[in-house]
């Protein structure tokens, strides 16, 4: 089994079109969508676009769309967000029909997959014991070892840092797939193709038009996300220096 790996798309359309124009080519046996699809300009035709997939698409769940349908329910919000994101996350939920507000709310937070030259995988979020668990390459090889002692997997990939790498920790291959939608380090569309061998992959696709379509959405911070996540995201260090301040804050 081939499996194509999309995570963080954040609603933006464009950059999931251009993504499965080159999947149509590859044509993977699954395509594992790693959570976060609908945060972002588009979350309903995003979603549309995904469930139209079929049996072919496999989902996890990740914190934003924990999030999504907390905000459709009217339940109150992570209070650690910022109220920027709080009003962008609301305004996402309401995009939503009912239909799939449920769909997200169902999705199991793992999946374990059996794939052709690599074995079994573990896809998660954040982590595997957490959606929003942060790790990024810098990671110190200590906390590493604490988040994946309990796995069994020989490799695990997880997303919502949207920044690629791979690691070794102590014989578990620990991969990011990278963000479809919303990257750090570079702008295109970053995904993951895994069988027989693991490949990380950058989509590139038409940013001034991908930045016209988002600017003419409703999207409330459409003028935001075209600067900051499609046309110029920010350098993967900026990127790891503010979440690993953020995970150690945590811990």
């Amino acid at each position: 089994m081939k499996v194509a790996a999309l995570y963080d798309i954040h609603g933006n359309l464009p950059a999931l079109e251009a993504v499965l124009e080159e999947i149509d080519v590859i044509q993977p046996d699954r395509i594992l969508l790693g959570g976060d699809g609908v945060f972002g300009p588009f979350p309903r035709a995003t979603l549309e676009r995904l469930l139209s997939m079929g049996d072919k698409a496999v989902f996890i769940r990740g914190n934003c769309d924990r999030e999504a349908v907390a905000a459709f329910d009217d339940l109150p919000l992570d209070p650690s967000l910022p109220e920027e994101i709080r009003a962008v996350t609301i305004w996402s939920a309401k995009q939503l029909e009912r239909n799939q507000r449920d769909f997200l709310a169902g999705l199991q937070e793992r999946v374990v997959l059996d794939i052709d030259g690599v074995g079994e995988v573990l896809f998660c979020h954040g982590s595997p014991r957490s959606d929003e668990e942060i790790i990024t390459r810098a990671t110190p090889v200590a906390r590493l070892e604490e988040i994946l002692a309990d796995v069994r997997p020989s490799v695990v990939v997880c997303g919502h840092t949207h920044m690629q790498f791979d690691r070794v920790i102590n014989g578990t291959r620990l991969v990011n797939a990278g963000s479809v939608g919303m990257p750090y380090g570079g702008t295109g569309a970053y995904w993951l193709l895994l069988g027989p061998e693991i490949m990380l992959r950058r989509t590139p696709y038409d940013l001034e038009r991908a930045a016209a379509r988002i600017r003419a959405s409703s999207y409330p911070a459409a003028q935001d996300f075209v600067d900051n996540n499609v046309l110029h995201p920010p350098s993967e260090a900026e990127a790891i220096e503010l979440f690993e301040r953020l995970a150690t804050e945590r811990s």
